[in-house]
């Protein structure tokens, strides 16, 4: 029988602002394995909206190169055990059977078909990437499910190293290209991280695979209406090598929270931030199309008021 909502604990969104300026760094936190993964009463929704994504969009969330095969076993392994031993509530391993009980799906561990990876991906809200050594040795995107990305397209990604990935990322190159690729060459297993992104979207839509940062603004979002038409979205993202295959997988969790769902205190944060943003980065991150109404309503909620 599936898990209900009120089986499991509550979502607790992660908060990516401390009150301080932007900055651009790497902001790497050790990340304790037990909270690996987020397991709470938004997967059943979030679970749903992955299995229609894999089922009408599959060419564009899913994609695998010959040679990842080996580490998407390896990944899948490791998620039963973990899930099976931190949730046992919501999941269960008997021998090769592992079942999901948040959607009450179950499948022999041993023949999983050509791509595990795409099983794993329907067990979690995470998507999930694994970097393997291409060309040189170089880490390349070698597989993913990838169903609620920000702007970004999986398959324009897929076979290239970290700095490719990032190249339309402002300042990346300048800034964290030479310190990521030093980090991910020395990553141990035993030593896993998580960070935190952040992006403000008049879409709430989890699967935005569009760039939209240079189209025009949406004239009907003001700062009146902004705290139900803009969106702070974060994301909960960790890295970790797999012990066997040496593969690196990178995990993303998304949260998106209406701006009128913030407290005044996070309201006056996030203004703060994006007021010292730099121009190149507010363009990259489409600031400039909701900026102006996002720190108008920021504001009055910071102070305590309601829309104008």
């Amino acid at each position: 029988m599936p898990v209900n909502a009120w089986d499991l604990p509550p979502e607790q969104p992660c908060w990516p602002f401390d009150g301080g300026d932007w900055r651009m760094a790497m902001g790497l936190m050790a990340l304790d394995p037990a909270r690996w993964l987020m397991v709470d009463d938004s997967c059943p929704a979030l679970l749903a909206q992955r299995r229609q994504l894999l089922a009408q969009r599959h060419g564009a969330v899913t994609g695998f190169l010959p040679g990842s095969e080996a580490a998407q076993g390896e990944l899948l392994a490791l998620l039963a055990d973990h899930l099976s031993h931190h949730f046992p509530g919501a999941y269960t391993r008997d021998g090769h059977r592992f079942t999901c009980h948040i959607t009450g799906d179950a499948w022999d561990l041993a023949d999983v078909g050509p791509n595990p990876l795409e099983v794993a991906g329907r067990l979690v809200a995470e998507d999930l990437c694994l970097l393997l050594p291409g060309p040189d040795d170089v880490l390349v995107l070698a597989a993913a499910v990838l169903c609620f990305p920000n702007r970004w397209r999986l398959h324009e990604k897929l076979g290239r190293p970290m700095a490719g990935i990032h190249a339309p990322v402002a300042l990346y190159g300048e800034k964290l290209a030479r310190p990521v690729d030093r980090f991910l060459e020395t990553l141990a297993p035993e030593r896993p991280v998580w960070r935190m992104n952040w992006g403000l979207n008049d879409d709430p839509a989890l699967f935005q695979p569009d760039e939209v940062a240079h189209t025009a603004a949406d004239a009907a979002i003001t700062a009146d209406n902004a705290g139900r038409r803009l969106f702070l979205r974060i994301e909960r993202q960790t890295l970790r090598r797999l012990p066997a295959t040496g593969a690196v997988l990178f995990t993303i969790r998304t949260y998106q929270r209406a701006l009128a769902d913030l407290t005044a205190t996070e309201a006056a944060q996030f203004a703060h931030v994006l007021r010292t943003v730099p121009e190149p980065v507010a363009r990259y991150k489409g600031l400039t199309r909701t900026g102006g109404p996002a720190l108008g309503f920021l504001d009055r909620l910071a102070q305590g008021l309601g829309p104008s």
